[in-house]
This record gives structure tokens, C-alpha cells and sequence, in this order.
């Protein structure tokens, strides 16, 4: 790289050290640091929410998969464009207000918790080892695509970039906690959009086409099946990664800005400012990856690894000072994503195991202290993960997205919908969901179908049979469940 690269990188980590620097406090409590005792505005809620989602699998495994198999996998986009939505729609207002309601809960084990009144600790033991068991593997997966990135750009080993990209995260994460985490991960958003929309649009400008000859007919010409995104897909198949979309309604890393936003009346402007960015930046990544693979084709150059086509473009296409963005954007969408699952990752070692068994009562400080030991051990255990990884990071991804839609996304949303819902049938429907997701990866059985689709449904359908077999719904908690929906009525008219 030359020198205008290094600059732009420079003043990218310039950028974040000055935002971390703005947004630090000592923090005072265990709700400042987890959640920013619920202060964000609707587009810090909608960006940091959208980068933290689209980690380095949006830049890296999508354009990756379409260079492969052209429109293939665009089920998996439009379910997950959907999932957004309704995510939106469904949850994120009636979640803000009963986590306040509950107590203020500021974690999902907290909420399921206060939700159900439940005095054995075992919806927020089995709920915090969910969480730790597939963010550990969600972890690794940005420790990996961080890995590659300093790999291809730098030069340098995929150990020592995995090791930096880790470095970087847990400085600001450590110090700054989820208000840091929030405001960088807006900033890194709107990099990433930028450099989503920039490259394919040069890439397509640099293909010189012959005359009379869309982009379409060449990609058809190179691989006849590129554009047909029925090609060696079943019904089963395509609903499958339809399902997808479902895994929005269990994300922790991505609820837990609906729980902060400061009013729940801020969630429609959220939902506006985070489809519109999603939808453009998938239809960029896609495109990234389609005339990535014309370009290189015609060069006759085919790439050894497509999950590096993004990356390539832009060492290829761009002056040196864009290319430094583009690596910066790179950098933001792995360690925006790798910030919010370390920290919602720390929140439940502190809070569901240590202090949840610990019987002596702890100062504020103490806890927040607990909290940060909690990121550094995280990280250590999933960088090492990843070093005994072979998967791509769209698979790493895969699996650990599954395990989080199927945990908590129907036991979420039978508990904020359904007044019935008793604590067994959460506790149940939690466990019955990871296992099946789990269960299906080591039967190889994704290869036909994606895990996810199975085990919402079993997870869906034990919450239910375990709640109708449950004793009667305590009075109070049927109180409680009525007066949140009394509350979102007022509020919706």
C-alpha cells in the first residue's frame, strides 16, 4: 500500500480514539455501562444498530457468495431484509417499554427474569449460557474476517491481524462500555455505506463493456446460472434461508439498542433510518460481489478465495487515500459488530453467573469492574477459536446466528405477545431451541435445509405445549402483562 492508505487508515483510528474519547465516562453504574441508561437518539439507534449486525460477513462473506453463485443466495437477503422490518415492527417498542416496566431490565436474562418472576435463577442461568455458548462462536467469526483483512492488505500473518483486530475492540470496548460502543458503531455505519455504494459503482464504470452488451448478458455468458436465483434451489431450501430473517427477534447485540433508545416514539424514525441503509448496503455488497466477478474474469485473473472480491476491487480500482477508507470500512463493519458482542457477552458473565451466585453485595464500581475483567476473558477464549477454525465467515456467522434466533427470538416474542407464556415454557423453549440448532450442525443436516427453520419451530412449539401444561399464570404477572399492553396502546394512538 502507499502512503495516502496509511493516512486514511490513520485518521479512520484517529476518528474512533477522538468519539471514544467524547463519549467516555466514568461510569457509576452497571446501566451506564450495558446500556447507556437509555439516552441513544433514533439514528445512533438505527447505525449502530445496522453495523453492529453487518459485521465483516457484509463486506466479506455476502460479496463472497455472490461471486460463487451470482443471485443464489439472495433468499438469504430478502428474508434478512424482512426480518429487519418486522424486527422493528414487532418488537423493538413493545421490548423498550416492558424491559423499563420490568424492573429496568437492561439485559435479556434480566428481563426474562422479572418478566416471569422467576425466583431459581434458571431462566437467567440457562438465557446467560445461551448467550456465552454462540457470542463465543459469533466472537470468533470477526476475529477471523479481521484476520483476513490485515492479512490481504497488510501483508502480515492472519495471526497477528486476528490478535490487532481483537486489540483495537477491547481498548474501547474495555473503557468506554456500551455509549462508546453505540456512537463508534454509528460512525463506522456510515462508512461502510459509503464504501458499499462507491465500489461496485467503480467497478462498474471500469468494466468497459463491449457495445450492446449489458452487465447482464455478461455475467450470463461467464456463468449461465448466475442470474437465475432458483438455480439449484429447493422449496425447502429457499425457506430455509428465508429463515434468516427470523433471527432478528433473538440477536442480543442488536435488541439491546431497542432497550436503550431514549423514547419508544423514536423507534419509527430508527426503523426508517436502518431499512433504508440495509437495503442499499446489501444490494451494494451483492453487486460488489457479481461485477467483481466479470471484472476479474476478464482480467483473467480468477480470485483463489472470493470471500476477498471486496477487498480486491478496492486495492485494484481506487487511489491509495479511498483504498485506506475502504480498509477502514472493512475494519469498522468486523469491529462494530466484534464491540457489541464482547460487551453483551462480558454483561452476562457479570451478571448471570458472578453476581447472580456471588452472595455479597458489590458496589456499583465493582460490578462495572467485573464487567471489563469479563471482555478480556471472552475475547481470549474466542480468539482461540478462531485460530482452530476452519470455516469461512459466512458459516461461523451462520451458525452462531441460528443459535441465537432459535434461543431467544420465539420465547421473546411468545413472552411479549402471548400473556399465557409461563416461565417452563420459556426456560424449555430456550433450551430446545440451541439444541436443535446444534443438534442439526452436528448431523450435517444444514446442508439441506438451514438450521434455523427447524428449531424455531420446535422451539416454537414446546413454549407452547410447556405453557398450557404449566399451572395457571400467576395474577401478578398477568397484571403486569396487561398493563404494558395497555401502556403501547396509549402510545401507538
Amino acid at each position: 500500500m502507499q502512503i495516502g492508505s496509511y493516512a486514511a487508515i490513520l485518521l479512520y483510528v484517529l476518528s474512533i480514539i477522538a468519539i471514544s474519547y467524547y463519549s467516555y465516562a466514568r461510569h457509576s453504574s452497571m446501566s451506564d455501562y450495558l446500556i447507556g441508561s437509555r439516552s441513544l437518539g433514533p439514528v445512533t439507534t438505527a447505525l449502530s444498530a445496522g453495523a453492529s449486525d453487518m459485521s465483516g460477513w457484509m463486506l466479506l462473506g455476502v460479496p463472497g457468495a455472490a461471486y460463487i453463485s451470482g443471485l443464489g443466495n439472495i433468499w438469504m437477503i430478502i428474508g434478512l431484509c424482512i426480518g429487519a422490518y418486522c424486527n422493528y415492527l414487532f418488537l423493538a417498542k413493545r421490548l423498550r417499554i416492558y424491559t423499563e416496566v420490568a424492573k429496568n431490565s437492561i439485559t435479556i436474562p434480566d428481563f426474562l427474569e422479572n418478566r416471569f418472576k422467576d425466583k431459581s435463577g434458571a431462566l437467567r442461568l440457562v438465557s446467560g449460557l445461551l448467550i456465552l455458548v454462540f457470542f463465543t462462536l459469533y466472537v470468533s467469526s470477526g476475529i477471523i474476517a479481521g484476520g483476513k483483512s490485515f492479512e490481504s492488505f497488510f501483508g502480515i500473518s492472519f495471526a497477528y491481524g486476528a490478535l490487532a483486530t481483537l486489540a483495537i475492540v477491547i481498548f474501547y470496548t474495555f473503557f468506554g462500555g456500551f455509549k462508546t460502543v453505540a456512537l463508534t458503531d454509528a460512525f463506522q455505519g456510515m462508512l461502510m455505506f459509503i464504501v458499499l455504494i462507491s465500489v461496485p459503482l467503480m467497478t462498474y464504470l471500469s468494466l468497459n463493456l463491449p457495445d450492446n452488451t449489458s452487465v447482464f448478458s455478461m455475467i450470463k455468458s461467464l456463468n449461465q446460472n448466475a442470474l437465475n436465483p432458483f438455480y439449484n434451489q429447493s422449496l425447502i431450501g429457499i425457506i430455509g434461508l428465508l429463515a434468516w430473517g427470523f433471527g432478528y427477534f433473538g440477536q442480543p447485540h442488536i435488541i439491546v439498542r431497542f432497550m436503550a433508545i431514549k423514547s419508544s416514539s423514536d423507534l419509527d424514525s430508527a426503523r426508517r433510518i436502518g431499512i433504508g441503509w440495509m437495503g442499499l448496503g446489501m444490494a451494494g455488497a451483492m453487486a460488489s460481489g457479481m461485477l467483481g466477478f466479470v471484472y476479474f474474469s476478464n482480467l483473467k485473473n480468477p480470485l483463489s478465495d472470493p470471500e476477498t472480491v471486496f477487498l480486491q476491487l478496492g486495492s485494484t480500482l481506487f487511489h491509495p487515500f479511498f483504498l485506506g477508507v475502504i480498509i477502514s470500512a472493512v475494519l469498522a463493519a468486523i469491529m462494530s459488530t466484534l464491540a457489541s458482542q464482547l460487551l453483551v457477552s462480558a454483561s452476562s458473565v457479570s451478571k448471570d453467573f458472578v453476581l447472580a451466585f456471588y452472595k455479597k453485595e458489590l458496589s456499583q464500581v465493582a460490578q462495572v469492574r467485573i464487567t471489563q475483567t469479563a471482555v478480556l476473558c471472552v475475547g481470549a477464549v474466542a480468539t482461540a477459536l478462531a485460530f482452530a477454525s476452519s470455516d469461512t465467515v459466512l458459516k461461523a456467522v451462520g451458525n452462531a446466528w441460528a443459535g441465537f434466533g432459535a434461543s431467544f427470538g420465539p420465547v421473546l416474542l411468545f413472552s411479549l405477545y402471548w400473556g399465557r407464556t409461563s416461565a417452563a415454557g420459556a426456560l424449555w423453549g430456550m433450551i430446545s431451541g440451541g439444541v436443535s440448532v446444534l443438534l442439526w450442525i452436528y448431523l450435517g443436516l444444514s446442508e439441506y435445509v438451514y438450521e434455523m427453520l427447524p428449531a424455531v419451530v420446535i422451539s416454537s412449539a414446546v413454549i407452547v405445549i410447556a405453557s398450557l401444561a404449566s399451572k395457571k399464570t400467576t395474577a401478578e404477572i398477568a397484571h403486569e402483562f396487561n398493563k404494558v399492553k395497555s401502556i403501547i396502546t396509549k402510545k401507538e394512538n
